[in-house]
């Protein structure tokens, strides 16, 4: 198990890991490869001075053109047959020792009867390989180009001190720079975690940091400032609606309780009083039953739980049966229902689930319409779907508040009175079992004007 690490800290190491890992590729390449590549770089030098020496042979200023290019590459350049070259660079004045070395190199290449030839040998003075280039001007005279292969060069030697101090230095500061630039990094970030431990606290009265000087953590300092400002919605939600559905429990069984211990003490010789009472007590026993229900079904619809038993049905025959649901209201209170709609239009979707939606929706319509006590339904038909509009005649929705319709318990102006009709949880049980039909669904809404929820089904004709 890996044993858990500061930031700053392991930026830091990383830092001074990967410094180390350029210095020891540095090191390999000046000291071990070192030889090998002097030896690919000074062929190829030579290579390129075999074909000059063969461009300007026949020049007239030929001797001083092959001193030139001895001195300035530092090559011995000998010619031997109708010329008689031997320049008298530095590198000849070391690599030969007398007319012998010359004589044996030239044997050598006859030998070999090429027009071109290259070995290597050891200089009998210094020790050091040598690497010797020969091949023909013309029949009679040959050219060699001799170079040491070893850097043996002063310049060479002090480079090589000199990297041993450069090496001690760049670690020194990559470990003293990679020190402020982890600080400098995780700075931001150790401050966004100690910000975050603020929301197990349940304490939103602070913003992130956007700008830290980098763009990622700008960005997620942006996320985690929207992240803070929906958690702070969402508890403020959750603590009203745990005090409405305290509410919303506690009245019905608060009623029960009174009436029931008002029939065994008081009213239980008085059967029209008693009647009366035992149906208080009925009735908030169904509202306490349908909230529960309505808890249940949410919870089941969001997790996942429920299933659709997707089958074709009239909707229009559906929506009718509703509308009959209410009689009692159009009876006793004066409300109207308006649907005109008498065609038979299939459609495809879990039958009872969408009698719940459709439930719900005349039901919140009810709730919200206005004075004249009027709801609309209307259907609006496509090629393959159908469009189901709800529409109230009430002061409609406030501007501010639509992001939180679909919630469960909002209320508009935020003073939870137990519902005439419902539970509180009805939209938020429309919108699950819509969701779980895939269909589309919203609503539009006009200051005193009303409101029109809708949602879409597919058609089955």
């Amino acid at each position: 198990m890996y044993k858990n690490t500061k930031l700053n800290k392991k930026v830091w190491i990383f830092l001074t890991i990967f410094s180390c890992l350029i210095l020891i590729f540095l090191w390999f390449f000046q000291v071990v490869f070192l030889k090998s590549f002097y030896k690919f770089d000074k062929t190829r030098e030579i290579n390129k001075l075999i074909s000059k020496i063969k461009t300007n042979y026949n020049e007239d200023d030929f001797s001083n053109y092959i001193e030139e290019l001895s001195f300035k590459n530092d090559v011995c350049i000998i010619i031997t047959g109708d010329i008689n070259l031997q320049t008298r660079s530095h590198a000849c004045m070391m690599d030969l020792e007398n007319k012998k070395n010359i004589e044996y190199y030239e044997k050598t290449f006859e030998s070999a009867n090429n027009d071109s030839d290259s070995y290597t040998m050891l200089n009998p003075r210094f020790k050091n390989e040598t690497l010797i280039n020969a091949f023909k001007l013309n029949s009679n005279t040959n050219c060699y180009l001799i170079t040491s292969l070893e850097p043996l060069d002063l310049n060479i030697n002090i480079l090589s001190k000199q990297f041993i101090f450069v090496t001690i230095i760049v670690f020194l500061l990559s470990f003293i720079i990679g020190y402020f630039i982890s600080k400098k990094i995780s700075k931001p970030i150790v401050k966004m975690n100690e910000l975050a431990n603020n929301l197990e606290k349940r304490k939103f009265d602070f913003k992130f940091d956007e700008n830290t000087g980098i763009e990622e953590l700008n960005e997620l300092a942006h996320t985690l400032n929207k992240a803070v400002i929906e958690i702070s919605k969402s508890d403020e939600l959750q603590r009203e609606f745990l005090a409405n559905i305290t509410h919303d429990l506690k009245t019905p069984l608060t009623m029960i309780e009174a009436y029931a211990e008002m029939v065994r003490d008081i009213t239980y010789n008085n059967t029209e009083k008693r009647e009366q009472n035992l149906n208080v007590i009925i009735d908030e026993s169904k509202r306490l039953n349908l909230l529960v229900n309505d808890i249940l079904e949410l919870s089941r619809m969001q997790a996942g739980i429920s299933e659709l038993k997707t089958s074709s049905f009239d909707i229009v025959e559906l929506i009718k049966n509703i509308i009959n649901k209410f009689d009692i209201l159009t009876q006793k209170e004066n409300y109207e229902f308006i649907f005109d709609v008498n065609q038979k239009i299939n459609v495809i979707g879990d039958e009872q689930k969408i009698e719940q939606v459709i439930y719900n929706l005349i039901n919140n319509a009810i709730n919200y319409t206005g004075d004249d006590k009027k709801v609309y339904i209307f259907l609006d038909l496509n090629k393959d779907t159908i469009k189901i509009n709800i529409k109230d005649t009430g002061i409609g929705i406030e501007e501010d508040k639509k992001d939180l319709v679909w919630r469960k318990y909002f209320k508009s102006d935020k003073k939870h009175k137990r519902n005439q009709y419902g539970t509180g949880l009805g939209l938020s049980i429309v919108k699950s079992i819509l969701e779980a039909h895939k269909s589309t669904y919203g609503f539009t809404s006009k200051k005193n004007k009303g409101t029109t929820f809708y949602f879409t089904l597919k058609r089955d004709d």
